[in-house]
């Protein structure tokens, strides 16, 4: 490809990334294609010959579009949301243009510099003391692995990388029945154990793990010879926003010596908003704290901001330094590879910094406090209507709802009704299990939602409820 071609071919997807953004309102939310039908627009083997661009274009619009569900639709209202706001999309082309490594310092100084600087901007926005340090990881799920890496090498005294668990008493973690499940597979990765996963049963309208059954937990592992590592708090957790009591479990690992971390993926990034803190009053006591701007916040996936009190433990935890990633004749740096699992890393900073810049802290606190509240004000309103009931109360801007239809087992009916949905298209919803029930859940989130396509999801679940 020629520099002109370049040129031409990069112009044209950015115009054609902005018209996609200006019609999504017109599309269905999600992808209407069946299972294969994509695939079997495509060879079965790649081409000797090269292609024209033209051609490659045209059958992305014709063969890829359609299969794809659109996360940055006004009216996606399932899972959490993976927003890229504009202004991150504009960071990103810069990025992918420049397509550095950031490894290390030595091999990009800005990209590690603004790294420290921008978390530090988000630390100061969430409300985290000042001691707290930052670094963007790819995933919560990320983090997550790194903090239990970390409580398990604490546990054993530094000594599970060099002489493996078989050498060590099991080691326990303790965690919400309500966890995400990525803390399972941190537990697996970390050769700790599924079984050693103690899950502990939750209770109140927050479901909240049941502190004294966390801290009998702990005192009953001690005395049968296991060793507790560490606990994992949830603050908003993904199913129905889940929330622990992050200061009485910090008091609980002080007393015990055991490390806290606070998954925080999607909920943290309401912090920005003073009213909200409550939800994880105590989380300046924790070790480590995971929030994802890519969720709310509106920094384009993958983009995950991991707060750590004491960040000497974790690079002790996964510092590897070879004689050829020497950074010779600088002392003092950081080298954020040494914070993460993976080597490699990509420039995310950048894409956090042109976010904050261009919408400033005002706009995003007044872009979360509108998704909450109408998102409350939806609860109330199904709330209203015959034959709703609302399962799970709102958190921030979640809450789950069910329709009763009469002489129907109701979790047949709200399959039927999440079915009928999202077949219709104008909205997404997603579904859990909560305790045993089968319920829709229903968040706010997208970064250009509008009060209006609040309006048309009430219409949406009424009119297609009514018509089972």
């Amino acid at each position: 490809m020629t520099p002109g071609e370049f040129r031409k071919w990069s112009v044209r997807a950015a115009e054609w990334g902005v018209d996609y953004r200006s019609g999504l309102r017109e599309r269905p939310v999600r992808a209407q294609t069946a299972p294969g039908e994509i695939a079997a627009q495509i060879p079965d083997a790649p081409p000797e010959a090269a292609e024209a661009m033209e051609t490659i274009f045209a059958d992305f619009e014709k063969i890829i579009l359609p299969g794809m569900t659109h996360w940055q639709h006004p009216r996606f209202f399932a899972y959490f949301p993976a927003n890229a706001a504009p202004a991150s999309v504009v960071a990103e082309h810069l990025v992918n243009a420049m397509a550095t490594q950031c490894m290390l310092w030595q091999t990009s100084p800005a990209a590690t510099e603004l790294e420290t600087r921008v978390l530090d901007w988000l630390r100061q926005a969430v409300g985290l003391p000042d001691g707290y340090s930052g670094v963007i990881q790819d995933s919560a799920s990320s983090a997550t692995l790194a903090a239990i890496l970390t409580m398990r090498e604490r546990a054993l005294d530094w000594s599970g990388n060099t002489k493996g668990l078989a050498a060590h008493r099991q080691v326990r973690i303790y965690g919400s029945g309500d966890a995400h499940t990525s803390v399972d597979r941190a537990i697996w990765i970390a050769g700790i154990g599924e079984e050693n996963f103690v899950r502990i049963p939750v209770r109140g309208r927050r479901r909240a793990m049941d502190l004294a059954v966390l801290e009998e937990a702990i005192r009953a592992d001690r005395a049968a010879g296991l060793l507790p590592a560490g606990i994992v708090a949830c603050v908003g957790a993904t199913a129905v926003g889940s929330t622990d009591d992050v200061a009485g479990i910090c008091g609980i690992a002080e007393r015990h010596n055991l490390y806290v971390h606070v998954d925080a993926a999607w909920a943290g990034s309401a912090m920005l908003c003073p009213e909200f803190r409550d939800l994880w009053a105590g989380a300046e006591r924790a070790n480590s704290v995971v929030l994802n701007p890519h969720k709310w916040l509106g920094a384009q996936f993958d983009c995950s901001a991991h707060f750590l009190r004491e960040p000497e433990n974790l690079v002790r935890t996964l510092a590897i330094r070879p004689s050829y990633l020497d950074t010779h004749g600088r002392y003092g740096i950081l080298n954020y590879s040494e914070w993460s699992v993976p080597l490699g890393r990509r420039f995310r900073a950048l894409k956090l910094w042109f976010l904050i810049r261009a919408y400033g802290l005002e706009g995003l606190r007044a872009m979360i406090r509108n998704h909450v509240g109408w998102s409350q004000r939806l609860a109330e309103h199904l709330r209203a209507e015959p034959g709703f009931e609302i399962v799970s109360e709102p958190i921030l801007s979640l809450f789950s709802f069910r329709y009763l239809c009469d002489g129907e087992n109701p979790d047949e009916t709200n399959r039927r009704l999440l079915a009928a949905i999202n077949d219709d298209g104008r909205i997404y919803v997603t579904q859990t299990l909560l305790d045993g029930k089968f319920v829709i859940r229903f968040q706010v989130g997208q970064f250009e939602c509008d009060e209006a396509d609040i309006g048309t999801a009430f219409d949406v679940i009424t009119e297609l409820a009514r018509a089972l």
